[in-house]
């Protein structure tokens, strides 16, 4: 039997352990009535792929979980490092796909690790839900489910792991529960923020902003106009789609670059994923700018999956004369009517816990992790993944503390862009 130590913050002895509650759990699953579900595993995406993208059409499922979209994320960066997709479609007995669990297995020298599929460009993990998933499979049977898909994975040398690691996880999947969080999660280190659009823009303009912020807003627009015509534009074709993204990514990495953050861009495949999914589903990703004159102010990639928007990622120039008076806040605002006008119901601003989006949200989404060790050798470091999950949680709910952070950081990062300028003049 699977040996699996499932680490919380209160040590190895969660009432939740896996491995002490698998009888249990296969009993009581035994002792439901309710109907069966079969779990079957794939290591590749050309097997499921059919059943996938007519699964999601009605699933309860982020854009994140979207074919394409993991997809994508598999041929330009998880195939070249090596991860094995471990696609969990589980059925219920007529036949119907009841879940999807997009995971895979990072290879490591010493550690392999069981994940989701598109880490590091997703901003939410979830498995994909038949509706009613909840009513029909009990919070017992999906744990013993879970202990059951962990022993399959133990005897298959291609999915075999020490060490478990979901993060970003929402309490919820649409209207489903996330039965993720029958595990012992921990809280992630951020929120995520998402609102109700209305039918009308202007009405909700109205509505979300009082009349001396809407002034303050037009005044702000006339002083970016003197520096020449404001236009809102979304690209037209596939060239104007590279053009926008390439210049997206470079801006939004020199902001990076200066508050001392990493550029996302220059991980491996990350700026080929982007590349890519535009130009594959340019229906999926809406990809936009604010031109003030001749200069590209702000620029955006969003998402249209389902009745939703997702604002995944945006940039704006800091540099230009303009910049103080808030294109990306102008941006912004235009965002919001073009999903209006597109019926869209909901506009996601995606994980971050930026002022902007709790101003802006009626909706704050928890996220959560779950880590566990399988064997001894992951438990070591699945002590040392909590410790620092915790740490960073610590730093970025406590305002003071990440001020500092940022402070540090942003300062670290100016050393650093200065002496790459000085390297480049020579």
């Amino acid at each position: 039997m699977t040996r699996v130590t499932a680490l919380t913050a209160f040590g190895t002895a969660s009432p939740l352990d896996i491995e002490r509650a698998a009888p249990t759990l296969a009993r009581a699953a035994l002792r439901d009535r309710r109907p069966g579900l079969d779990l079957h595993i794939y290591g590749d995406f050309a097997a499921v792929e059919a059943e996938w993208r007519a699964f999601e059409r009605t699933a309860e499922c982020t854009v994140f979980q979207a074919f394409d979209w993991l997809a994508t994320w598999q041929r330009n960066v998880g195939a070249p490092c090596g991860m094995q997709p471990a696609i969990v479609v589980g059925r219920f007995a007529d036949g119907e796909t009841a879940i999807i669990l997009p995971l895979a297995v990072a290879p490591a020298r010493a550690l392999r690790r069981l994940c989701w599929l598109g880490e590091g460009l997703c901003d939410y993990h979830a498995p994909l839900l038949a509706r009613g998933f909840a009513q029909r499979v009990s919070r017992d049977r999906f744990l013993a489910l879970w202990a059951e898909l962990g022993e399959r994975f133990a005897r298959d040398p291609l999915y075999r792991h020490d060490l478990i690691e979901l993060e970003k996880m929402p309490a919820t999947v649409g209207a489903e529960p996330n039965p993720f969080l029958y595990l012992p999660v921990i809280a992630n280190a951020s929120g995520a923020y998402s609102m109700a659009l209305g039918d009308s823009w202007e009405k909700f303009y109205r509505d979300k902003r009082s009349s001396a912020t809407r002034r303050r807003d037009r005044a702000k627009l006339r002083h970016m106009s003197d520096f020449g015509e404001v236009r809102f534009l979304t690209a037209a074709d596939a060239d104007d789609m590279r053009r926008t993204l390439e210049a997206l990514m470079a801006q939004k990495g020199r902001s990076l670059r200066r508050k001392g953050i990493a550029d996302m861009f220059a991980a491996p495949g990350h700026r080929a994923f982007f590349l890519d999914l535009a130009a594959r589903r340019p229906d999926l990703v809406h990809i936009g700018r604010v031109e003030i004159g001749s200069a590209w102010a702000a620029m955006n990639l969003g998402a249209m999956f389902g009745d939703c928007y997702y604002h995944v990622l945006a940039c704006y120039d800091e540099e230009g004369g303009f910049a103080r008076f808030g294109p990306g806040v102008l941006h912004l605002r235009e965002l919001i009517a073009y999903a209006i006008g597109r019926r869209l119901k909901r506009f996601d601003f995606t994980i971050g816990d930026e002022p902007y989006k709790r101003e802006w949200s009626d909706t704050e989404l928890k996220l959560y992790d779950y880590v566990a060790a399988v064997d001894i050798r992951g438990t070591l470091a699945a002590r040392l993944s909590i410790a620092s999950r915790r740490v960073k949680r610590f730093l970025k709910q406590t305002p003071w503390a990440w001020r500092a952070v940022c402070h540090f950081r942003a300062a670290v990062g100016s050393v650093r862009d200065h002496i790459a300028t000085k390297a480049g003049r020579r």
